[in-house]
C-alpha cells in the first residue's frame, strides 16, 4: 500500500469510480480539485489500484483552518483503517501550516458518515434544522440541498 500526494492525472482514474464507491448515487468532483490541492490531498493505492483518496485544503479565508472537501474508500478495503490513515497524513500537513481547526460536511443521507465522523472527533455545528435527530444547514450545498457540518479541533 502506497500513499502519496494527488496528481492532476489521478482526476480520469478517480471520476469513473465515484458512483460505484457510494452504492450508485450520482458522485462528482470537479478537477480544479486535482490541479490545485495537491499539497494536502493524498491517494491511496495498493498494486496500482486506487483503494482511497482524500481531497482537502488550506482555508484562505480563515488562516487556522482547513476543509476536507472529500474522502473516499474502495467498499472492499473499508474497516481497514485506510480513512484513518489519510485524516492523520490531512491533520500532519494542515498543522505544518498553522491550522488547528478542521471542517468538513456530509449529506443527511450518508449516515455511515456522519457516523464514522462523530466516532474519530468531529463535533455537528448546531444547524438551522433538524432532520432524524441531526442538525443540518438549509441549503448549504445549494438551494435544497441540506448538508451535515462538521469541525474537530486538532491542536
Amino acid at each position: 500500500m502506497v500513499i502519496r500526494n494527488i496528481k492532476s492525472e489521478d482526476y480520469t482514474r478517480i471520476i469513473p469510480i465515484l458512483s460505484d464507491w457510494w452504492d450508485g448515487r450520482n458522485m462528482s468532483l470537479p478537477r480544479l480539485f486535482f490541479d490545485h490541492f495537491q499539497n494536502t490531498s493524498f491517494i491511496v493505492e495498493n498494486d496500482s489500484e486506487i483503494i482511497g483518496f482524500l481531497i482537502g485544503f488550506l482555508s484562505q479565508s480563515q488562516h487556522n483552518e482547513a476543509y476536507i472537501h472529500f474522502i473516499g474508500v474502495n467498499p472492499k478495503y473499508r474497516k481497514q483503517g485506510i480513512a484513518s490513515k489519510l485524516y492523520k497524513l490531512f491533520f500532519e500537513e494542515v498543522r505544518k501550516h498553522g491550522v488547528n481547526t478542521v471542517k468538513c460536511i456530509t449529506s443527511i443521507v450518508n449516515k455511515k458518515s456522519i457516523s464514522y465522523h462523530t466516532r474519530i472527533g468531529f463535533s455537528i455545528v448546531p444547524g438551522d434544522k433538524e432532520i432524524d435527530g441531526i442538525n443540518v444547514h438549509s441549503n448549504y450545498g445549494g438551494k435544497g440541498i441540506d448538508r451535515v457540518l462538521f469541525v474537530k479541533e486538532i491542536t
